[in-house]
């Protein structure tokens, strides 16, 4: 029987990169995503054959009714979940705290922090029954450093580190693994607003002299929620060329 998997975020960047390995791994996928429907289901539709189970599930992970809704949904569609990854996000423009609104602020915590915990929190109870099942939380390099310009989101996903830490201490005992993900300058529609010339000054900045790939962010994700990392848990894995050192 297949493995399965719930990602959200997936319907795009390293989302959809972590369904595409997954599914050459052999995972039954539940493909989360909010508004790119036409992105989600032409990638279920890639990725589903006899041997592999492939399943769009809209919700807006911001808010828990919906949350809760896309897990219930991905159980009742593949089964039991062997895998949570949250990879839903957004990034606002570059500012100064000064300059980012209330709203702005609210709509970042919301997509960033908040859906990461109402997600786990709704794929908790069937893992804890089971005793069994992995976690893993994407946050960025700006999590682990903080970045200028870019508090709001900095503050955000620092705090999926902690939660990530918190609930491998709390979920340990129930035999489940949650590790999280930071990765640095990857090559997605959230950077597509940069210019040619900030992405080769920030691939100058990289050690490995480049920016990375929605696929190695993946690698690293499928990793942590794989048999392979059967004895890691509260760790944070900084895939960003070197960039933090």
């Amino acid at each position: 029987m297949n493995k399965t998997v719930l990602i959200t975020g997936a319907s795009r960047g390293i989302g959809a990169a972590c369904a595409r390995l997954f599914a050459r791994e052999g995972w039954d996928i539940a493909i989360g995503f909010h508004r790119s429907q036409a992105r989600a289901e032409a990638l279920a539709r890639v990725l589903g054959n006899p041997g592999i189970r492939a399943v769009p599930i809209q919700a807006d992970v911001s808010r828990p009714e919906e949350a809760v809704r896309l897990v219930h949904q991905a159980e009742e569609a593949l089964g039991c979940l062997d895998a949570l990854v949250c990879c839903a996000g957004i990034a606002l423009p570059q500012q100064l705290l000064t300059d980012t609104t209330n709203a702005q602020w609210r709509q970042l915590m919301a997509a960033d922090l908040d859906g990461v915990f109402y997600t786990i929190q709704a794929a908790i109870p069937g893992m804890v029954r089971r005793k069994a099942g992995a976690i893993v939380t994407v946050s960025s390099m700006w999590g682990v450093t903080g970045g200028s310009c870019e508090a709001p989101y900095s503050a955000a996903k620092a705090g999926v580190i902690g939660l990530t830490r918190a609930l491998a201490k709390e979920l340990g005992p129930s035999c489940i693994r949650v590790n999280c993900v930071a990765p640095g300058v990857i090559d997605t529609q959230m950077n597509a607003h940069l210019s040619q010339e900030d992405l080769a000054a920030l691939a100058e900045d990289t050690p490995l002299g480049r920016v990375g790939t929605p696929e190695e962010a993946a690698q690293a994700i499928w990793f942590l929620a794989s048999d392979r990392a059967s004895f890691i848990t509260g760790q944070v894995l900084e895939v960003d060329g070197g960039m933090v050192i």
